[in-house]
């Protein structure tokens, strides 16, 4: 008897010991990333006592680790690239182990900056990593489920590091904040090493890449992320309209136009401009960006709002984040599983527009001095549609693309998305300065609602740019540019596309579905 196409959707094929593995390894790898960026923010009042520093100087703790993780993120992506995914990865995870042990053993925080700095560089090199092995483990058909699961634990660490900062924080040393990550990162190179391959950028090549690394593209694109990123960070301090943060961002705005035009007539770019035609990678990404901007302008408020407004210790601050935090245990493995069956755009759009709704109600709540427990199912709504959102977002950037980019398409994802949630940190930080301050509850209040506000218009912008994803795709046997493509549309523009190498996608035996209209 014949089944339904629904049914054939659901009965997907069990995974291989190996996809399980490469599931298991890459996640947990990215579980420690995305942990490491959050974590600290509840335990910044015990770093400070501890190492008898000032709260300036202490947000560059976190600054330092998000600022080189942002800036080196394509370069980290090239590397795997040119040289081999696996054998890159595993330098990432050592030098983001070895870097999580001096956080550690720092006793001043100019060594704990440093620490962290060198955290981000190895961040930068695992995490689009990470999701570049995914993607390619994965048939099409099957990716959605596996980034399901992924994107949710990478989420649970992002939104659960406050609570995690805040149990650490008050029941043990700081110093464990890094430490716990070093017999993890221990385990997890043991089992990169054992139990994944080695992949290139080129499938049919284990023996080595073909791409040349693009030395002019890394400069540039290093300098000009790390000119707007340092814009962003220092905004605040230094002041909008100060030569420092104008020159910044003056200088990364030109060489990231330089960096465009280079890309554009280089035999083999780090990133093919033509990825940016293709609706479902720019709408994924611009999705990205004021998901993971609205969500970090959240959690940057919500603890000290807890602990300021309603006088919870970091502990308690920590325990109330879990109902944002739990969301992502049970809606981001579904939304994966969901991606396969009913495409990305409804559920990016859905997520993003619960998001705001989410963090309209916090912002209404919080004006009205409400009690803890009357937040709870705002903080259940934004945190549903965080973790709706993020799963069908990366599958959708990531099947964009041929097999052989899926490394440079994860990077400029990972990339974007941590610029994401520099942007809405530091936009929601201005506007929390211009509308109140900590010199009381009600002015604390008030810069509270005005940041989760701006949370809130971040991710409506970015429901709306969800709209412009493709409808759900076809399965069929080739890519963008085989035979199954759309006829005059994607097909004959995937025809003159050539990945980084400049061999014509047409040549790929992708088994990928054929890429939407643009």
């Amino acid at each position: 008897m014949s089944t339904t196409p629904a049914t054939d959707a659901d009965r997907k094929p069990p995974m291989t010991a190996a996809q399980r593995w490469v599931l298991t390894l890459t996640s947990l790898a990215a579980f420690m990333i995305a942990l490491d960026g959050t974590i600290v923010t509840t335990a910044l009042t015990t770093i400070r006592k501890s190492l008898n520093t000032s709260v300036e100087a202490l947000e560059w703790t976190v600054s330092a680790y998000i600022l080189t993780f942002a800036v080196l993120m394509l370069t980290g992506s090239a590397l795997g690239d040119r040289f081999g995914r696996r054998k890159v990865f595993v330098g990432g995870l050592t030098l983001f182990t070895a870097a999580s042990a001096a956080c550690g053993l720092s006793s001043t925080v100019a060594e704990l900056i440093a620490a962290r700095a060198v955290q981000g560089v190895g961040a930068a090199v695992i995490m689009p990593l990470a999701i570049a092995q995914l993607g390619a483990a994965f048939p099409p058909q099957e990716r959605g489920r596996a980034m399901g699961v992924s994107a949710g634990i990478i989420g649970l660490a992002t939104a659960g590091g406050p609570f995690v900062g805040g149990v650490v924080a008050q029941g043990l040393a700081w110093q464990w904040l890094f430490w716990v990550n070093v017999p993890v990162g221990v385990l997890v190179i043991a089992g990169v090493l054992l139990k994944m391959s080695e992949t290139h950028q080129h499938p049919g090549q284990p023996q080595g890449p073909r791409a040349r690394l693009d030395l002019v593209g890394v400069l540039l694109t290093t300098g000009g992320v790390l000119g707007l990123v340092w814009a962003l960070v220092r905004g605040n301090d230094a002041g909008w309209l100060s030569p420092e943060t104008l020159g910044a961002a003056a200088i990364g705005v030109v060489l990231t136009v330089a960096f465009v035009f280079w890309e554009l007539r280089v035999p083999a770019p780090m990133v093919p401009m033509h990825f940016f035609t293709h609706r479902a990678f720019s709408a994924g990404n611009v999705a990205s960006f004021t998901m993971t901007g609205a969500m970090y302008a959240q959690l940057y408020f919500l603890a000290q709002y807890y602990q300021t407004v309603l006088h919870y210790g970091p502990f308690g601050a920590g325990v109330r984040m879990m109902p944002f935090s739990a969301t992502l245990l049970v809606f981001g493995p579904l939304s994966g599983r969901l991606a396969d069956r009913l495409g990305e755009r409804r559920l990016v759009s859905t997520g993003l527009a619960v998001q705001s709704l989410g963090l309209v109600a916090i912002a209404l709540l919080a004006d009205h001095h409400a009690a803890y427990l009357a937040m709870v199912p705002a903080l259940v709504l934004s945190g549903a549609g965080v973790s709706t959102g993020i799963p069908p977002t990366q599958k959708a950037v990531v099947s964009a693309v041929q097999p052989h980019q899926i490394g440079q398409a994860s990077g400029v994802f990972s990339m974007l998305r941590q610029f994401g949630a520099l942007f809405g940190t530091a936009v929601s930080v201005a506007v929390f300065a211009a509308s109140g301050s900590y010199a009381s509850v009600q002015r604390f209040t008030d810069g509270f609602t005005a940041a989760i506000s701006v949370g809130a218009a971040l991710a409506a912008v970015g429901a709306v740019a969800a709209l412009l994803l493709p409808r759900l795709r076809g399965t069929g046997p080739a890519g963008p540019a085989g035979p199954a493509g759309p006829a005059g549309s994607a097909g004959s523009a995937g025809s003159a596309t050539t990945g980084s190498s400049g061999t014509s996608g047409s040549t790929e035996p992708s088994g990928r579905e054929p890429i939407a209209a643009r």
